[in-house]
């Protein structure tokens, strides 16, 4: 499975957008089933509200909830990066921490999020 990062779900959402147009056909040449976190979906529902942009294309992608364990996971990947001096953002820890429980690859066109994020030595980051 691949998750979409916020990022990447702005850009396919902007049809003007060639990064968008791209990122589609990487996703579609893997054939792999697409979703999206219970994080990304906030992030991306606020900004479409926000601007009064249609959101019922967003609601047909499979999304992937945040769990106890993804809690616990996403802790420790916060920690961690703070630890080595390299703070993440606790919505990325989440987002990887989810990722990461569902054996899943994340799409993302802004590495340098999830870079500090050890634990992604099983996830495959795409751009």
């Amino acid at each position: 499975m691949i998750i979409l990062d916020t990022d990447v779900l702005i850009e396919i959402f902007d049809k003007r957008s060639e990064k968008g147009d791209r990122a589609i056909r990487k996703i579609l040449d893997t054939g792999e089933e697409v979703g999206t976190t219970v994080i990304n979906l906030h992030e991306i529902l606020y900004g479409l509200q926000k601007y009064a942009k249609p959101v019922k294309d967003i609601l047909q992608l499979p999304v992937l909830d945040y769990t106890k364990d993804d809690a616990s996971l996403s802790a420790e990947i916060e920690l961690s990066a703070e630890r080595r001096g390299t703070p993440v953002r606790r919505t990325d820890a989440m987002i990887a921490a989810i990722t990461i429980s569902n054996k899943a690859s994340l799409y993302t066109l802004d590495i340098k999020h999830f870079k500090p994020i050890k634990a992604l030595g099983l996830l495959s980051l795409v751009c």
